[in-house]
């Protein structure tokens, strides 16, 4: 199993650089980022997984755990009709807002607080649900910030709980899509779908040079078995 003290030192690193909104370059565009928000700009994570997505254009995107928005405000500028984007920090939702309204989207991006799918109630089911996972397992005993929750999901808890509900929020031929990397605990995962008549396949991928090695970054599709 990866060793999950790694990326919550990069929480931390990560979290003490941004005291104030500031704007960051994120493959060449400027995003607003606010305090206590995963930033893409000190991972390569974001930008790797955005190659690796296809947009249902004119369709209904669902994007779990939006940061800064940056997939949510891609999906929209992509073409998507009607684009939701839940976080469980609240300041990422304000985040994912304001750069909705930046980039000139924010009649299509709709921000919610959520933990995963808790307050999408009465909502419009999705062509595509999509989440960007904080695959490195940690301990089930930690308590963390909703920052350091960006980097890890303590006991699986949260992954488990994407693989029973996402399917709900489904248009007919929607799709349950998840963005994990080789840090993840696969076989663990794998298990957890496995519980709830599912598989993970894999759709595409792509291998990063990061500080510690190559790290393989993955878009799966969730199915049922």
């Amino acid at each position: 199993m990866y060793d999950y003290t790694q990326p919550l030192s990069r929480s931390e690193a990560s979290r003490a650089k941004v005291r104030q909104q500031t704007d960051i370059d994120v493959g060449g565009t400027q995003w607003a980022l606010l305090p206590d928000v995963f930033s893409p700009a000190d991972s390569k994570s974001s930008l790797a997984h955005l190659s690796l997505l296809q947009f249902p254009v004119g369709g209904t995107f669902l994007e779990i755990g939006s940061g800064i928005g940056l997939i949510a405000v891609q999906a929209a500028l992509a073409g998507c009709r009607s684009v939701y984007a839940t976080d469980l920090n609240p300041a990422a939702v304000k985040n994912t807002e304001l750069n909705a309204e930046r980039f000139g989207v924010a009649d299509r991006v709709t921000c919610v607080h959520s933990d995963l799918f808790d307050a999408l109630h009465d909502v419009p089911a999705f062509d595509v649900v999509y989440w960007h996972s904080n695959n490195v397992w940690a301990p089930p005993e930690l308590d963390l910030t909703a920052h350091e929750l960006a980097y890890v999901d303590p006991g699986y808890e949260a992954h488990q709980r994407y693989f029973r509900e996402a399917r709900n929020h489904l248009a007919p031929g929607g799709r349950v899509l998840i963005a994990l990397s080789s840090r993840a605990g696969r076989a663990e995962l794998d298990e957890l779908a496995a519980a709830e008549e599912q598989r993970l396949i894999t759709l595409d991928s792509t291998t990063v040079d990061e500080p510690e090695g190559p790290v393989v970054y993955e878009l799966l599709e969730l199915v049922t078995r």
